[in-house]
């Protein structure tokens, strides 16, 4: 009876956009661990009992969570269920510090792809123009992993269904173009079991994992992190990065920054202005145009 509850609000849930895979994990897990118990519904303590038993409290808090969406949908029609408290094992999640890429530290991370061993065909090229793509797109790495042959064409990268079933199109740079073009060349001359653009070693699309495996290893050797362990530069601050650069770019001309940031967030495939604002991180160039800005407008508005 619970698992069947919850399928029918991740179906309304989904129906919306929303993809939920990591919370049906969750409440799935739930409804086995409420069904050992025989209880048919959500029970507040039973709950606690079950978040309790992940590993970190930012784990427990997020299982927590995802009960308590799914309690308050189904309390609607069954009072009997309860709609267990937040913030039982901690307050808000505290969001890693992203970091800003220099072009110098992009540069010295696609020089250490290009020179990986081919191990197997095309390693080194893939993943520089992996890095290269992300950097110079702001792409999320699921998307670009995504990507096939027919979502390359002249007018830029045909990004499909991705959050919220969200389909976009992404202009290139000149230069980004011409990198992938030459990239698509070596590609298309190797038969794979796929049109994936980034193929693993066995011909198939390439794991996000594997991606993450290569940019920890190639990122600590050219002393962007430290030894394993050690906190560092993610692959999603090159989205974070692109994001910065982007409005650090901003001809200053005295047009409304929302204009910029709206078509920002279009570009990045935002759902709202929100999100797009959770990306920028104050630098200097963002800070000294800020200053600049307010200086004019003190002076105008004393004239």
């Amino acid at each position: 009876m619970l698992r069947q509850s919850i399928d029918a609000y991740l179906a309304l849930r989904r129906a919306v956009g929303f993809r939920l895979k990591t919370e049906e994990h969750r409440l799935h897990d739930f409804a086995r661990w409420a069904s050992d118990r025989r209880e048919p519904h959500v029970r507040a303590q039973t709950a606690t009992e079950w978040a309790a038993t992940a590993r970190s409290t930012w784990q427990r808090e997020r299982r927590l969570r995802a009960v308590a969406g799914f309690a308050r949908h189904a309390r609607a029609e069954d009072p009997l269920h309860e709609v267990p408290p937040i913030f039982v094992f901690g307050r808000r999640h505290v969001r890693p510090r992203p970091h800003i890429y220099s072009p110098d530290e992009i540069g010295r991370l696609l020089d250490a792809a290009s020179r990986l061993p081919a191990i197997w065909p095309l390693r080194a090229q893939v993943f520089t123009t992996l890095f290269g793509l992300l950097a110079s797109t702001g792409l999320r790495g699921s998307e670009a992993l995504g990507l096939r042959f027919g979502d390359v064409t002249r007018d830029g990268l045909v990004i499909r269904q991705t959050k919220f079933n969200k389909t976009r199109l992404v202009p290139l740079h000149e230069t980004a173009a011409s990198a992938l073009a030459r990239y698509l060349d070596l590609r298309r001359r190797r038969s794979t079991v796929t049109d994936q653009v980034f193929v693993s070693p066995k011909g198939d699309r390439l794991p996000l994992s594997t991606v993450h495996k290569w940019f920890l290893r190639l990122t600590r050797e050219t002393g962007l992190r430290s030894g394993p362990g050690t906190p560092g530069p993610r692959i999603h601050d090159l989205r974070h990065t692109l994001a910065v650069r982007a409005l650090e770019a901003c001809p200053h001309d005295g047009s409304p920054v929302g204009w910029r940031v709206r078509a920002l967030s279009t570009y990045l495939g935002h759902s709202n202005l929100a999100d797009t604002c959770w990306y920028l991180q104050a630098t200097p160039d963002l800070l000294r145009g800020v200053a600049d800005a307010c200086e004019r407008f003190l002076e105008e508005g004393a004239r």
